[in-house]
C-alpha cells in the first residue's frame, strides 16, 4: 500500500492525456461558441443575392448612376455647382475644349464632365434602355457623348444649399414627357440623388408616372424640388 500524501501538498502535475484531452474540449468549445456566433450574424444579415433581385441590367443601371453622382460631385468642388449654363464658359476657358457644350440635353451637360477630365470614358452614360446603344469612347470634338450613348435625365439647377435628396439623374424617362418606360427594367426607374444614393421607383401602370411621397416625380410643385423647379434635359436618343 502506497503511502498517502500529505493535505497540504501540491497537486501532481497533469498528465499529458490529460493535458491533451483539456485542449480538445477547449478547442471544441471555441469551435461551438464562434458556430453560434456566425450563425446569429448569418440570421440578422440579409441575403446578397443577385443584388436582391435585380436585372443584370437594372444592376449596371444602378452602378452607373453612382459613378455619375461621384463624376458631379468632383465637378462641383471644383467649379462650385454641377453642370449647368453657368459653368460653360468656365469649363471652356480652363480647358479650351472643342467638345459640343449646351444646354438642351443630358448629352450636352454631361459632356463637361468629359471636357475637363473628370470622367474620361463614356460608359457610366449608358443604360440599356429603347434607343440606347453602347457607347464606342470615341471622345473627340463632335464624337463625344453622340445621340444614344447616353441614357440617363439630368435635372439641373440644382442649388447649392439644396436638399440631400433632390433628385439628380434618372432613367427611362420618355423625352418630352413626365411618363417613364417600363420595359427595361421590370416596372422600375433608377433615380440619383444628390446625397449620390440611388434608388429603384415603381412606374405606375395606369400612367407610366413616378410617384414619390404621394406626387409625380416630374411635377415642379412636388416639395423635392424645394421651390426650384428643375431645368429637365433628356438624352438624345
Amino acid at each position: 500500500m502506497q503511502p498517502q500524501p500529505p493535505p497540504n501538498a501540491p497537486a501532481p502535475p497533469p498528465s499529458e492525456a490529460a493535458l491533451l484531452s483539456r485542449k480538445k474540449w477547449e478547442w471544441l468549445w471555441m469551435v461551438g461558441v464562434a458556430s453560434i456566433i456566425i450563425l446569429a450574424l448569418a440570421g440578422l444579415t440579409p441575403p446578397l443575392t443577385a443584388g436582391r433581385g435585380r436585372s443584370p441590367d437594372q444592376t449596371e443601371a444602378v452602378n452607373h448612376a453612382r459613378q455619375i453622382g461621384m463624376a458631379l460631385w468632383e465637378f462641383q468642388t471644383h467649379y462650385g455647382s454641377r453642370p449647368d449654363g453657368s459653368t460653360i464658359e468656365a469649363v471652356r476657358q480652363e480647358t479650351s475644349t472643342n467638345l459640343k457644350l449646351g444646354t438642351k440635353s443630358s448629352n450636352d451637360f454631361f459632356r463637361q464632365l468629359l471636357a475637363v477630365g473628370i470622367v474620361n470614358d463614356e460608359s457610366m452614360f449608358y443604360a440599356k434602355i429603347t434607343g440606347a446603344r453602347k457607347p464606342d469612347s470615341f471622345l473627340p470634338g463632335t464624337k463625344a457623348l453622340e445621340k444614344g450613348e447616353c441614357a440617363f435625365t439630368y435635372f439641373a439647377g440644382a442649388p447649392k444649399d439644396c436638399s440631400p435628396q433632390r433628385p439628380v439623374a434618372i432613367t427611362p424617362a420618355i423625352a418630352g414627357t413626365d411618363r417613364f418606360d417600363p420595359k427595361p427594367f421590370k416596372g422600375k426607374a433608377i433615380l440619383l440623388r444628390m446625397d449620390n444614393s440611388v434608388t429603384t421607383l415603381p412606374i405606375r401602370e395606369s400612367n407610366g408616372q413616378v410617384w414619390f411621397d404621394g406626387q409625380n416625380l416630374m411635377d415642379p410643385s412636388h416639395p423635392i424640388w424645394e421651390g426650384h423647379a428643375p431645368a429637365i434635359a433628356w438624352p438624345e436618343l
